[in-house]
């Protein structure tokens, strides 16, 4: 069983200083006369940054798919299993990763994870080189994206971390929906870019540029980033500010002082919580709807409308535009209401119901013709799921202090197992039955299901505490 404990209770006194400390000679600084900075605004654009070429790697395949598909003599279950092993890989890597995170930290762990990431984006680029195809070129393209997926499999759990170190409790909703929302970013900035790569370079260049640019990020990462209680760049009125409105600024120091291994006791309690399961529920049902998006979406515009490779490219960015405002909305209205005293439990769960309800509606693209009402479905699609890109903040609100990394891991594992069963369910469908009506009807109802999952499902919103295996033997 766990103990919940109040997401927004009132910061130990100890934690709550009122005075910066001051140097001798020098006298001290009230805090409420000292103007907080806002470096940690830095530190969000710098993992939306690293978010966007994160999505954008993922993405490569689906720009690239058809050409690849062409050259490489691939058919649509061959390229439907290639897109799932990166999905195969992250859900496995999820829980190791978020451990390594708790073991390690962010820092050394996130950053070795962008370079990795990197290196095996660059080498889908090669697969050609080797005069493979068919079958084989399916194993290699399989064994290259397992990799992949194994390697970003820390990214999201880190960004959690990072927002929970870094962010109050009423801003973390507008954190976490941001760098959930650079996925968006990714398909505006980088499907347009992709797609002249693929038609006028060839498909080999898009895996070659895109993993070296994040190669350049890797070393910009290690040489700027630091946690909260060591970096250079964060005042002591913003650290106070940010320490006492909820920020786990501690949470690294913490690490290295108390190193302790969790029992499986400890760590099962992750896996039988109900509201835990509500919130796995969610996630699952929205990376459903992610994976459609980042690998058959374009296929879909392709083979489905009838779109050339650069039509397909400028307008599956139409829609992710639309998708970037709902994430970015739902954050900030989730922290408006708990700004004005709302608990956290219903202000993230009513922009995410709200914006799975948007997301199903996307089942409408198969009784429309024209491709601008397909474009205008799929884009009222893209802002409800951004809307409901809740999850994140919902984690860093309940994880248990000490078990962030891994709580985010298990959360981000269950949920992408759906990535490995949406592209292959696709592929499927779209292979027997010629068309991608009932593959729309799939993916459309995982919105219903997720807001089963936060409705029914799922509890009050509450920070939980992991009872050790002392406290949970009876007196």
């Amino acid at each position: 069983m766990t103990t919940p404990t109040s997401a927004t209770s009132p910061t130990p006194p100890a934690q709550s200083a009122t005075h910066q400390s001051a140097q001798p000679g020098q006298r001290a600084v009230p805090l409420t006369q000292a103007q907080p900075g806002h470096f940690r605004y830095v530190v969000l654009a710098m993992i939306f940054l690293i978010t966007v070429i994160n999505y954008a790697d993922r993405a490569t395949m689906s720009i690239a798919g058809t050409e690849v598909s062409r050259v490489l003599g691939l058919n649509p279950m061959m390229l439907g299993l290639v897109f799932s092993a990166f999905a195969w890989a992250y859900a496995l890597g999820q829980i190791p990763g978020g451990w390594l995170l708790d073991r390690f930290g962010a820092r050394r762990v996130y950053g070795c994870s962008l370079l990795l990431w990197s290196v095996f984006t660059m080498m889908q680029g090669t697969v050609g080189w080797f005069g493979v195809t068919g079958v084989y070129a399916a194993m290699v393209l399989f064994a290259m994206r397992f990799m992949l997926g194994l390697v970003e499999a820390p990214a999201f759990p880190a960004n959690s971390r990072i927002v929970a170190c870094w962010f109050p409790t009423n801003e973390r909703g507008t954190a976490s929906s941001l760098f959930n929302s650079a996925q968006y970013m990714a398909v505006v900035v980088f499907t347009p870019l992709m797609a002249w790569l693929t038609h006028a370079l060839g498909w080999e260049h898009v895996f070659i540029w895109m993993g070296a640019l994040g190669l350049a990020i890797g070393v910009g990462w290690f040489v700027f980033y630091k946690e909260p209680h060591t970096s250079p760049h964060l005042g002591k009125a913003e650290l106070e500010h940010i320490r006492a409105n909820g920020a786990l600024v501690d949470l690294e120091q913490n690490r290295r002082r108390d190193r302790r291994r969790f029992t499986w006791q400890e760590v099962r309690q992750l896996f039988t919580n109900r509201t835990l399961w509500g919130i796995y529920i969610g996630q699952y049902c929205i990376t459903a709807l992610s994976y459609f998006f980042i690998t058959w979406f374009p296929i879909y515009l392709i083979k489905g409308r009838g779109m050339s490779i650069m039509e397909a490219g400028w307008v599956a960015a139409l829609p992710a535009i639309c998708g970037f405002s709902g994430g970015v909305l739902g954050g900030m209205f989730s922290d408006f209401l708990i700004r004005r005293g709302v608990h956290p439990s219903p202000a993230r769960k009513t922009p995410f119901v709200l914006g799975m309800f948007m997301a199903s509606m996307l089942v409408w693209a198969n009784v429309v013709s024209s491709d601008s009402a397909v474009i205008a479905l799929m884009a009222v699609a893209f802002f409800g799921k951004g809307l409901s890109a809740i999850g994140w903040a919902v984690m860093s609100d309940t994880a248990p202090e000490q078990m962030i990394g891994l709580s985010g891991g298990v959360f981000n594992c269950l949920g992408n197992i759906a990535g490995i069963i949406t592209p292959v369910v696709i592929g499927y469908l779209v292979a027997t039955t010629g068309s991608f009506e009932t593959a729309l009807w799939f993916v459309g109802a995982h919105g219903l299901l997720g807001m089963f999952g936060y409705l029914v499902v799922a509890g009050k919103f509450e920070r939980l505490v992991i009872k050790t295996p002392a406290e949970q033997t009876p007196r």
